[in-house]
């Protein structure tokens, strides 16, 4: 069997790779035509799992001995992609490619959704997670896997939480950012709920905060669960407004989580 043609590259200022070398995550994102809009992904795993999910692949950008190895099978199935190739040494000037198994993908980004678009019919029982203004990347990725793996229906983000298709959160989810459906809120997002039949969930220590494991939470057929920050946590408003305020219970006088360790034990507890 011939192995693919692939195009050579010997710089990495060439236009042809600009998504792999030069463009920012704004800029990947940031498109006045949004179906050129792009993302990253990394690794044939994760590639795999977003082409099983339906998205489209732009290009590719591998070295040249994953053609007929690691990037085969993703080749075999875009056979319209344009196939990018240069050696390793020109490809280790990319931030974090030792970490990809040697195999990009600029894909195209989906179209933008509503809350409404994600969260199940008002008559089904659900569990969707908020997450307010989490700006770690690796966090984001980790809650994605989490809310994944733990029958989470929806993940909303707030309009200051960062990208779920952000680079490094894709790989830190292991590509389950395509398998469960997110979608952006707006700033009265807890309203917003309401409509769709939620309870709303605040995980914060404060003196009527109850315990995860309160029989009440359990009862509720819908409930919408609020992570925030791990340095400020939620602001006051979105607590004063919750319907729970709930706290995990700690040992040996630890007072908190990482929100994504905190995320799924409550995934877990209020499945």
């Amino acid at each position: 069997m011939n192995s693919p043609v692939a195009i050579t590259i010997t710089d990495l200022s060439d236009a042809r790779v600009a998504p792999f070398a030069r463009l920012t995550e704004a800029q990947l994102r940031s498109r006045l035509d949004p179906s050129q809009a792009l993302f990253i992904a990394e690794s044939p795993k994760v590639i795999h799992v977003a082409l099983d999910a339906g998205l489209q692949p732009a290009a590719l950008l591998c070295e040249e001995k994953h053609i007929t190895g690691d990037a085969a099978a993703i080749i075999a199935r875009c056979p319209e992609m344009p196939v990018y190739t240069a050696s390793r040494g020109l490809l280790e000037q990319l931030t974090g490619y030792t970490l990809t198994r040697g195999v990009l993908c600029a894909m195209r980004r989906p179209a933008e959704l509503k809350p409404a678009d994600v969260c199940p019919p008002a008559s089904k029982r659900s569990r969707v997670v908020v997450i307010d203004g989490v700006t770690d990347t690796t966090n984001i990725g980790a809650i994605f896997r989490s809310a994944a793996a733990l029958g989470v229906d929806a993940v909303l983000l707030s309009p200051t939480s960062c990208d779920p298709l952000n680079r490094r959160s894709v790989r830190v989810s292991m590509g389950s950012v395509f398998l469960i459906p997110w979608a952006y809120t707006g700033c009265d997002y807890q309203s917003e709920l309401r409509n769709l039949g939620y309870k709303t969930v605040a995980m914060a220590l404060t003196d009527k905060s109850v315990s995860l494991d309160d029989p009440a939470l359990k009862n509720e057929n819908r409930l919408a669960l609020i992570m925030g920050t791990e340095g400020d946590g939620l602001p006051s408003r979105e607590i004063e407004e919750a319907d729970y305020t709930v706290r995990i219970p700690m040992a040996h006088g630890v007072d908190s989580l990482n929100v994504a360790a905190a995320s799924a034990v409550a995934f877990w507890e209020l499945r």
